[in-house]
Order: C-alpha cells, then structure tokens, then sequence
C-alpha cells in the first residue's frame, strides 16, 4: 500500500463503496449490533467495520474506541465502548494531523514527520506523562497503514485546542502532529478507560486500505490476528 492514502472518489463514490464493502444486505453481527445500539448517531457501517476488525484481532476485548475521520472535526467522532459492561462511555470531539487536512481530514500516511493520522487497528499500550500531559501509546497492527505509530509517537492526549470555543473562533478544531488529541478536561479518563491492551480502530473511507486490510478481511477461521502479533 502507498505510504500516503489518498481518496481520489468524490463523497459519495466513498460511501458507495462503503456500502459494498461491509455488505449492507447481511444482518450485522451481534458486536456490532451493540456498538450500533450503544452509539445511535455514529454511522452504522462505520461500526460493522470496527465490530469486524476487534472480532478479527480481539473478540475478547474489553474496551474499543473507533473515529470517524470522514467526519469534520467539529463534529463528535470520537466514541469509547466498555464492551464488558454494555455502555458507551464517551462521545467526543478529537483532532486530526496537520498534514491530514483543515476540518476535514483527507490524507493519511505512515510516514514519520508528515504530521498526518493513520487509519486502521490499533491496540493500547500503556500511559505516561509527557510533554502533553497525561498519554497513552498506540501500537499500530497494519503493517505499511500505522504500524509506525509508536515510532513516529502517535499517542492519545489532551489539548486545549480541542474545544467547543475553539471551534467558535476558527471554524474546526486544532490540529496535532497526527496524535488523536481530545479534550482536557477529560483525557485522563479517557485514557485511563482505554490503556493497557484494548483497542481503537480510526476510519476513512480508503479503498485499498478496506480492500487490503487484514483485520476487514479476515477468514472465519483465522481469529486472532493481533494477538499473535
């Protein structure tokens, strides 16, 4: 896959070949039923996705956040599931890259220093302070999609430029170096609700990257993936 992912469609093509990809005429799987039920204003397909991808590395897991980056930044796109207890714990608001777009993110690389998020799977490491505070690290699982994130330091934080106030000035939120930065006011319980092996899987629709994603395309009896990593 080209290190920078690019959509050449128009919207709507991309929607379209959502629609195909996650074969809307099949009923959804039970997880992703619930996602679907706990988060009625998040796009259902982009849950059948996500629901697909955790099945895939992780079906015991816990904890999922999934984003919505086909969504501008003023926009809630951000949503945290306890799966273990049936809740949506947060809807929030969470920034993208500077190189990935203005209030809409376009473009996504793996590449270090292009300040652009990465799209796809990712699993949890564990939390620190650093230079923005309270964070948690990101381990990319699609090799040449975000696998890099841990060296290029994509990594959960907050940011005072994420904010409903800033929106009013500016017309988006701020952007980062490509870290999916949140509120903070409340990163510290984000962060605390996600660490330590759970997962976060980042949407755009990208062709190749829904045609080639291993976690997307995953045989029935090939479970497990991110754990055998």
């Amino acid at each position: 896959m080209a290190a920078t992912l690019l959509l050449q469609a128009a919207p709507t093509s991309a929607r379209d070949f959502l629609s195909r990809a996650v074969t809307p005429s099949s009923p959804p799987s039970p997880l992703a039923s619930r996602l679907i039920r706990l988060a009625p204003r998040a796009d259902p397909q982009v849950l059948r996705l996500a629901a697909r991808a955790l099945s895939c590395a992780d079906p015991g897991a816990e904890r999922l956040a999934v984003i919505d980056f086909s969504l501008p930044s003023t926009e809630q796109r951000l949503w945290v599931f306890d799966l273990a207890r049936d809740r949506l714990l947060f809807r929030e608001l969470v920034s993208h890259g500077q190189g990935s777009g203005d209030a809409m993110a376009s473009e996504f690389s793996n590449i270090p220093d292009s300040h652009q998020s990465s799209i796809g799977l990712f699993r949890t490491l564990n939390s620190y302070e650093g230079s923005n505070g309270y964070s948690l690290r990101l381990e990319g699982l699609e090799p040449g999609v975000n696998d890099l994130a841990f060296q290029r330091a994509i990594v959960i934080h907050g940011a005072d430029y994420v904010s409903k106030s800033f929106i009013e000035r500016t017309g988006r939120l701020g952007r980062s170096y490509g870290c999916p930065a949140v509120r903070d006011e409340i990163a510290v319980p984000l962060i605390d609700s996600l660490k330590d092996s759970q997962y976060l899987f980042t949407y755009y629709p990208d062709p190749e990257w829904l045609a080639e994603s291993a976690f997307l395309r995953c045989p029935r009896d090939g479970q497990h993936l991110a754990m055998q990593r």
